[in-house]
């Protein structure tokens, strides 16, 4: 895993530019501790950060398809889990190799089948190829979006980065916020394209784009469609399970230390136990994966449920790992590691971004950093949820008969960040015209009832929208502790086969992720196999809730903070008991927090 960078224009020569690419560059030395380099031609400049993970040895980056006169430089992000089969293909068809790293591969894939290259390739991935032979830059994201890439309009071209702060560090782009972005960041709709950074645009997952001296051209690659489901319950299942162990099987390959993320619930404990089956199928009986759980300090005396969580994980989470036979520790936080303003400090720069879930977020953030100490890749479950219908508006009558997007109805306005009603950012409209534009874009087969129908539109937006800051959140803070983090249940054929499974099979015995828990038959222990859904946890310490109050009450002594809230409105969140502050009052005050903090790094140019 790494950091990518760079920028081409033809108005200028970039050879006379290295103080410029290596400032960018330095911007994603987290995501990349291990190495750097930089790349300069006459109309390009490409930088690199690399997490050293398979070959480390070979893999050094930007690189090039000979060492002089290159015809082709790439710098590269995440890993292509077909990168054998498909080196084993292109020997065949002539191609020489240097090195035994998945980045090579990609790099002699594209010299043998240009923008198509984005086609043959499984994994998780953002590149940047420059042709220097067509005087042409290719960008390409992978299809679920696992791995971010932005861009940004330069003189006479574009620049390209893994993370808005390298954007910034070149001289012609600006770290300013107008309404539009605001509309973004603070609408919850999680839009692909724009960004809360004026200007500042995402590749779209399954997609890429292309910039020669013609223009820019974007086009998608991959996205989800409807088809037929012929296979009965027990096929399905099966299918199922094949497709599960096959994702976890080929990301289990690293040459460093590789543990999962095992959290008690149904989806991170059949991934394990999948993980932990191939490890011993490998290594010999005797192997065992280490596996890691959060927990915080007041949840092993007195658990607090709220609208997203109904059990202590840690229980079950020890209980999976011995059942699995796995090396397992639990990381215990204290409010006060979860208040202490460095570490909200560094989550916020790690997102470039002012929304995120507070503590939860800081949690993550110091999970992954105690994880990289031992380990520099961890396997998790995200995105089964998505995939098998786990969420509660998956099943809610409320929810299938709302005419928005069913997270909001969780999340909406109790949650919100309170702006300030003079700012006029008509948000509820821009919802509106969001979910019109996201309906528009859901495949349908003919005949489908109008109950199918409707689950066919609640997957589409739970995968193209609700998933995508899921994955923002897990890529940013964990390569801003220099971890790279696996997610298989992403893999595009799982998703595309469940995507086009009947929601009869999905929830065939009457509950959440049907298919997936008859798939891990035998692989959890049953507690866990029929555990209801819980959601990443958060502490309900009342210490930490008369803190984070005063960080609240800290960030609206500035200025610029008041100028953008509703201050009537976190009345009621600061002057509530620390002990009584319901989920959704406590997440307003942790937006308010994020938005001081987020406004004194990034320094942004408000253009309201």
């Amino acid at each position: 895993m790494c950091g990518i960078t760079g920028w081409v224009s033809f108005h200028s020569d970039a050879r006379t530019q290295t103080p410029v690419i290596e400032a960018m560059t330095a911007t994603l030395a987290p995501r990349g501790p291990d190495a750097g380099g930089v790349w300069l031609g006459e109309r390009v400049a490409i930088g690199h950060r690399r997490l050293a993970v398979i070959d480390l040895e070979g893999g050094v980056q930007p690189m090039t398809d000979r060492p002089d006169e290159p015809a082709i430089v790439i710098s590269y992000s995440g890993e292509v889990y077909n990168h054998h089969q498909l080196r084993a293909e292109l020997r065949r068809r002539g191609h020489v190799f240097r090195t035994r790293s998945d980045t090579e591969v990609v790099l002699r894939a594209y010299a043998e089948w240009g923008e198509a290259v984005a086609e043959h390739l499984e994994g998780m991935f953002a590149f940047a190829v420059w042709d220097e032979r067509e005087q042409r830059l290719l960008l390409v994201r992978d299809r679920l979006g696992v791995k971010p890439l932005y861009w940004a309009a330069v003189d006479g071209g574009l620049a390209f980065a893994s993370e808005p702060k390298a954007l910034f560090a070149h001289p012609e782009i600006r770290p300013r916020v107008d309404a539009d972005g605001l509309r973004e960041a603070y609408s919850l709709l999680f839009n692909t394209g724009p960004t809360v950074w004026s200007g500042v645009r995402e590749v779209e997952p399954g997609g890429l784009l292309v910039l020669d001296r013609d223009g820019i051209r974007e086009r998608r690659y991959w996205q989800l469609e409807a088809a037929p489901h012929t296979d009965d319950r027990d096929t399905t299942v099966e299918r199922v399970r094949e497709l599960v162990g096959a994702a976890a099987h080929s990301q289990l390959e690293a040459d460093v230390p590789l543990c999962s993320l095992l959290s008690g619930g149904l989806d991170s404990t059949v991934l394990t136990a999948l993980l932990a089956g191939e490890l011993r199928s490998r290594q010999g009986p005797e192997a065992r994966i280490r596996s890691y759980a959060v927990d915080y300090s007041d949840q092993a005396v007195e658990f607090t449920g709220d609208i997203l969580r109904t059990g202590h994980d840690t229980p079950y989470a020890v209980e999976a790992g011995a059942f699995i036979g796995t090396d397992h520790s639990t990381v215990v936080l204290d409010p006060r590691s979860l208040l202490d303003p460095a570490h909200r400090t560094a989550v916020v720069v790690a997102r470039d971004s002012p929304i995120g879930v507070g503590d939860m977020d800081t949690s993550l953030y110091l999970l992954f950093g105690e994880i990289r100490q031992h380990s520099t890749v961890a396997v998790s479950g995200e995105a089964a949820d998505e995939v098998f219908g786990g969420y509660p508006w998956f099943h809610s009558p409320r929810a299938l008969a709302a005419g928005t997007f069913p997270w909001l109805l969780v999340t909406g306005d109790e949650a919100a960040m309170p702006l300030n009603p003079e700012l006029d950012l008509r948000i509820a409209e821009f919802r509106d015209d969001s979910y019109r534009t996201a309906l528009a874009a859901v495949p349908h087969l003919d005949g489908e009832t109008p109950a199918e129908h409707r689950q066919r539109e609640l997957q589409h937006l739970s995968l193209t929208r609700w998933l995508r800051q899921l994955l923002h959140r897990k890529d940013r803070l964990s390569m801003a502790q220099g971890l790279e983090v696996r997610v298989p249940y992403c893999d595009h054929r799982l998703v595309e086969y469940a995507f086009t499974t009947p929601w009869a099979l999905k929830s065939h015995d009457g509950r959440e992720k049907s298919l997936l828990r008859a798939a891990g038959a035998g692989l959890a222990p049953d507690s866990v196999l029929h555990r209801p859904k819980n959601h990443y946890p958060a502490t309900h310490h009342p210490d930490y809730n008369r803190g984070l109050q005063q960080l609240a009450r800290d960030a609206l002594a500035a200025e610029q903070v008041r100028a953008l809230t509703d201050e009537t409105r976190l009345k009621p969140c600061l002057d509530t008991p620390p002990d009584r502050l319901e989920w959704g009052h406590r997440l307003r005050l942790e937006r308010v927090v994020d938005l001081a903090l987020w406004l004194d790094h990034h320094r942004p140019e408000l253009a309201l």
